[in-house]
Protein backbone atom coordinates (compact mmCIF):
# COMPACT_ATOMS: atom_id res chain seq x y z
CA UNK A 1 0.00 0.00 0.00
CA UNK A 2 1.32 3.42 -0.82
CA UNK A 3 0.30 6.84 0.34
CA UNK A 4 -1.67 9.36 -1.69
CA UNK A 5 -0.93 13.05 -1.38
CA UNK A 6 -3.58 15.71 -0.84
CA UNK A 7 -3.70 18.15 -3.73
CA UNK A 8 -5.74 20.67 -1.83
CA UNK A 9 -6.33 21.26 1.85
CA UNK A 10 -7.30 24.16 4.05
CA UNK A 11 -10.41 25.81 5.39
CA UNK A 12 -9.40 29.46 5.25
CA UNK A 13 -11.74 31.84 3.49
CA UNK A 14 -10.77 33.21 0.08
CA UNK A 15 -8.32 36.09 0.22
CA UNK A 16 -5.64 37.69 -1.88
CA UNK A 17 -2.97 40.19 -0.98
CA UNK A 18 -0.81 41.58 -3.78
CA UNK A 19 2.55 43.25 -3.54
CA UNK A 20 3.32 45.02 -6.80
CA UNK A 21 6.88 45.58 -7.96
CA UNK A 22 8.39 46.93 -11.14
CA UNK A 23 10.80 45.06 -13.35
CA UNK A 24 10.06 41.50 -12.23
CA UNK A 25 10.01 39.08 -15.12
CA UNK A 26 7.11 36.88 -16.15
CA UNK A 27 7.37 33.75 -18.24
CA UNK A 28 6.75 36.00 -21.26
CA UNK A 29 9.90 37.99 -20.51
CA UNK A 30 7.90 41.17 -20.01
CA UNK A 31 8.06 43.36 -16.92
CA UNK A 32 5.37 42.28 -14.47
CA UNK A 33 2.93 44.62 -12.82
CA UNK A 34 -0.30 43.62 -11.15
CA UNK A 35 -3.46 45.54 -11.85
CA UNK A 36 -6.74 45.17 -9.99
CA UNK A 37 -7.93 43.00 -12.86
CA UNK A 38 -4.85 40.79 -12.60
CA UNK A 39 -5.49 40.30 -8.89
CA UNK A 40 -9.09 39.38 -9.58
CA UNK A 41 -8.09 36.92 -12.30
CA UNK A 42 -5.54 35.22 -10.04
CA UNK A 43 -8.21 34.92 -7.36
CA UNK A 44 -10.50 33.33 -9.94
CA UNK A 45 -7.70 30.91 -10.88
CA UNK A 46 -7.29 29.83 -7.25
CA UNK A 47 -11.04 29.29 -6.95
CA UNK A 48 -11.11 27.37 -10.24
CA UNK A 49 -8.40 25.03 -8.96
CA UNK A 50 -10.40 24.30 -5.80
CA UNK A 51 -13.63 23.83 -7.70
CA UNK A 52 -12.17 21.50 -10.35
CA UNK A 53 -10.49 19.33 -7.74
CA UNK A 54 -13.43 19.30 -5.35
CA UNK A 55 -15.85 18.27 -8.09
CA UNK A 56 -13.45 15.81 -9.72
CA UNK A 57 -13.18 17.55 -13.09
CA UNK A 58 -9.75 16.45 -14.37
CA UNK A 59 -9.83 18.40 -17.62
CA UNK A 60 -10.89 21.60 -15.86
CA UNK A 61 -8.14 21.05 -13.30
CA UNK A 62 -5.53 20.73 -16.04
CA UNK A 63 -6.84 23.92 -17.68
CA UNK A 64 -5.55 25.88 -14.65
CA UNK A 65 -1.93 25.16 -15.60
CA UNK A 66 0.23 26.75 -18.27
CA UNK A 67 0.41 24.62 -21.40
CA UNK A 68 2.38 22.54 -22.14
CA UNK A 69 4.78 22.57 -19.18
CA UNK A 70 2.86 23.75 -16.10
CA UNK A 71 3.16 21.35 -13.21
CA UNK A 72 2.01 20.31 -9.75
CA UNK A 73 4.60 18.89 -7.34
CA UNK A 74 4.52 17.26 -3.91
CA UNK A 75 6.80 14.90 -2.02
CA UNK A 76 4.72 11.79 -2.65
CA UNK A 77 3.51 12.63 -6.17
CA UNK A 78 6.73 14.09 -7.50
CA UNK A 79 6.58 16.59 -10.35
CA UNK A 80 3.49 16.08 -12.49
CA UNK A 81 3.89 18.12 -15.67
CA UNK A 82 1.72 18.39 -18.75
CA UNK A 83 -1.97 18.10 -19.40
CA UNK A 84 -2.17 14.30 -19.73
CA UNK A 85 -0.45 13.70 -16.40
CA UNK A 86 -2.42 16.40 -14.58
CA UNK A 87 -5.66 14.79 -15.75
CA UNK A 88 -4.42 11.38 -14.58
CA UNK A 89 -3.46 12.92 -11.25
CA UNK A 90 -7.01 14.06 -10.46
CA UNK A 91 -8.52 10.78 -11.64
CA UNK A 92 -6.31 9.01 -9.08
CA UNK A 93 -7.25 11.19 -6.11
CA UNK A 94 -9.01 9.02 -3.47
CA UNK A 95 -12.12 11.24 -3.43
CA UNK A 96 -12.39 10.98 -7.22
CA UNK A 97 -11.76 7.29 -7.85
CA UNK A 98 -14.88 5.76 -9.32
CA UNK A 99 -16.84 8.99 -8.98
CA UNK A 100 -17.84 11.65 -11.43
CA UNK A 101 -18.26 14.15 -8.64
CA UNK A 102 -16.86 14.47 -5.13
CA UNK A 103 -17.87 16.83 -2.37
CA UNK A 104 -18.05 20.05 -4.35
CA UNK A 105 -15.79 23.07 -4.51
CA UNK A 106 -13.28 23.26 -1.68
CA UNK A 107 -12.35 26.26 0.40
CA UNK A 108 -9.48 28.33 -0.92
CA UNK A 109 -6.62 29.15 1.48
CA UNK A 110 -5.62 32.78 1.76
CA UNK A 111 -2.81 33.41 -0.72
CA UNK A 112 -0.18 36.14 -0.41
CA UNK A 113 0.90 37.26 -3.88
CA UNK A 114 4.25 38.92 -4.58
CA UNK A 115 6.15 40.08 -7.63
CA UNK A 116 9.66 38.65 -7.32
CA UNK A 117 12.68 38.09 -9.59
CA UNK A 118 11.19 34.63 -10.21
CA UNK A 119 7.92 36.15 -11.42
CA UNK A 120 4.53 36.46 -9.74
CA UNK A 121 4.51 34.04 -6.81
CA UNK A 122 2.08 33.01 -4.11
CA UNK A 123 2.20 31.37 -0.69
CA UNK A 124 -0.71 29.85 1.20
CA UNK A 125 -1.03 27.72 4.32
CA UNK A 126 -3.21 24.81 3.23
CA UNK A 127 -3.55 23.01 6.57
CA UNK A 128 -1.12 20.18 5.79
CA UNK A 129 1.75 22.39 4.70
CA UNK A 130 2.11 25.26 2.29
CA UNK A 131 1.37 25.94 -1.33
CA UNK A 132 4.13 27.82 -3.11
CA UNK A 133 2.94 28.95 -6.53
CA UNK A 134 4.38 30.63 -9.58
CA UNK A 135 1.78 32.29 -11.79
CA UNK A 136 2.16 33.27 -15.44
CA UNK A 137 -0.06 35.40 -17.63
CA UNK A 138 -0.77 33.58 -20.89
CA UNK A 139 -2.87 34.42 -23.93
CA UNK A 140 -5.68 32.52 -22.19
CA UNK A 141 -5.25 34.43 -18.90
CA UNK A 142 -3.46 33.74 -15.63
CA UNK A 143 -2.33 30.15 -15.08
CA UNK A 144 -0.15 28.17 -12.69
CA UNK A 145 3.35 27.84 -14.03
CA UNK A 146 3.92 25.65 -11.00
CA UNK A 147 2.20 24.70 -7.75
CA UNK A 148 4.31 23.02 -5.07
CA UNK A 149 2.56 21.45 -2.09
CA UNK A 150 5.31 21.49 0.56
CA UNK A 151 4.70 19.49 3.73
CA UNK A 152 4.75 21.04 7.20
CA UNK A 153 7.91 19.08 7.96
CA UNK A 154 9.68 20.40 4.87
CA UNK A 155 8.52 23.96 5.59
CA UNK A 156 9.94 23.64 9.11
CA UNK A 157 13.27 22.58 7.57
CA UNK A 158 13.28 25.74 5.48
CA UNK A 159 12.54 24.12 2.12
CA UNK A 160 10.94 26.22 -0.60
CA UNK A 161 9.80 25.50 -4.13
CA UNK A 162 13.16 26.84 -5.30
CA UNK A 163 14.97 24.01 -3.50
CA UNK A 164 12.88 21.46 -5.35
CA UNK A 165 13.49 23.30 -8.64
CA UNK A 166 17.25 23.45 -8.07
CA UNK A 167 17.41 19.72 -7.32
CA UNK A 168 15.51 18.97 -10.53
CA UNK A 169 17.92 21.18 -12.42
CA UNK A 170 20.89 19.42 -10.82
CA UNK A 171 19.62 15.95 -11.68
CA UNK A 172 18.21 16.68 -15.13
CA UNK A 173 15.75 14.34 -16.77
CA UNK A 174 16.44 13.89 -20.48
CA UNK A 175 13.45 11.57 -20.87
CA UNK A 176 14.93 8.65 -18.93
CA UNK A 177 12.46 8.65 -16.00
CA UNK A 178 9.30 6.57 -15.97
CA UNK A 179 6.04 7.61 -14.36
CA UNK A 180 4.63 5.23 -11.76
CA UNK A 181 1.14 3.72 -12.04
CA UNK A 182 -0.68 1.41 -9.64
CA UNK A 183 -2.96 -1.48 -10.46
CA UNK A 184 -6.15 -1.12 -8.39
CA UNK A 185 -9.65 -2.63 -8.42
CA UNK A 186 -10.67 0.48 -10.36
CA UNK A 187 -8.02 -0.09 -13.00
CA UNK A 188 -4.54 1.32 -13.60
CA UNK A 189 -4.19 4.69 -11.87
CA UNK A 190 -1.44 7.29 -11.82
CA UNK A 191 0.74 7.15 -8.71
CA UNK A 192 3.62 9.58 -9.18
CA UNK A 193 6.09 11.14 -11.55
CA UNK A 194 9.29 9.24 -12.15
CA UNK A 195 11.29 11.32 -9.65
CA UNK A 196 10.29 12.13 -6.08
CA UNK A 197 12.20 14.29 -3.59
CA UNK A 198 12.05 13.86 0.20
CA UNK A 199 13.63 16.57 2.41
CA UNK A 200 15.37 15.03 5.42
CA UNK A 201 17.05 18.08 6.98
CA UNK A 202 17.69 21.74 6.24
CA UNK A 203 20.59 20.77 4.00
CA UNK A 204 19.79 17.24 2.83
CA UNK A 205 17.20 15.53 0.68
CA UNK A 206 16.67 12.06 -0.76
CA UNK A 207 15.67 11.35 -4.32
CA UNK A 208 14.12 8.23 -5.85
CA UNK A 209 14.14 7.89 -9.61
CA UNK A 210 12.37 5.13 -11.56
CA UNK A 211 14.13 4.45 -14.84
CA UNK A 212 12.62 3.93 -18.26
CA UNK A 213 13.59 0.72 -20.10
CA UNK A 214 15.45 -0.45 -17.02
CA UNK A 215 14.56 -2.84 -14.18
CA UNK A 216 16.36 -0.68 -11.64
CA UNK A 217 16.18 2.75 -10.08
CA UNK A 218 18.46 5.45 -8.66
CA UNK A 219 18.48 6.36 -4.98
CA UNK A 220 20.13 9.75 -4.47
CA UNK A 221 21.17 11.89 -1.55
CA UNK A 222 21.53 15.63 -2.22
CA UNK A 223 23.29 18.17 -0.04
CA UNK A 224 22.85 21.94 0.01
CA UNK A 225 26.21 23.73 -0.19
CA UNK A 226 27.16 27.43 -0.37
CA UNK A 227 27.21 26.92 -4.15
CA UNK A 228 23.79 25.29 -4.26
CA UNK A 229 22.49 21.72 -4.29
CA UNK A 230 24.95 18.96 -5.13
CA UNK A 231 24.99 15.15 -5.17
CA UNK A 232 26.19 13.58 -1.94
CA UNK A 233 25.69 10.09 -3.34
CA UNK A 234 23.93 8.14 -6.07
CA UNK A 235 23.22 4.41 -5.78
CA UNK A 236 21.87 2.22 -8.56
CA UNK A 237 19.39 -0.39 -7.29
CA UNK A 238 19.24 -3.12 -9.95
CA UNK A 239 15.76 -4.36 -9.05
CA UNK A 240 13.14 -1.66 -8.52
CA UNK A 241 10.39 -2.34 -5.97
CA UNK A 242 7.87 -1.10 -8.55
CA UNK A 243 7.14 -3.58 -11.33
CA UNK A 244 8.08 -2.42 -14.87
CA UNK A 245 4.46 -2.42 -16.03
CA UNK A 246 3.53 -0.10 -13.19
CA UNK A 247 6.34 2.21 -14.30
CA UNK A 248 4.96 2.44 -17.82
CA UNK A 249 3.68 5.97 -18.44
CA UNK A 250 1.40 4.64 -21.15
CA UNK A 251 -0.24 1.46 -19.78
CA UNK A 252 -1.49 -0.86 -22.52
CA UNK A 253 -2.62 -3.86 -20.50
Amino acid sequence: MWKWSALLAGTVAVGLVASVGMGAQQGTGKAATLTAQDREEIQQLLASYARALGTCKPEEYANNFESPDGFFESQSRGRVAGRERLIALVKSEPACIGRGNANGSRNVPTTVIEVTPQGVTGKADNGVGRYEDVFVKTAAGWRFKSRNNISKEAVAMGFTYQDFAQIHELVGEHGQYEDVYATTPQGVLFRSGGMTIEPISATEAKGKIHLKDDDGRYEDVYVKTPKGWRFNSRAYVPIDDVAPFNRDSRPTR
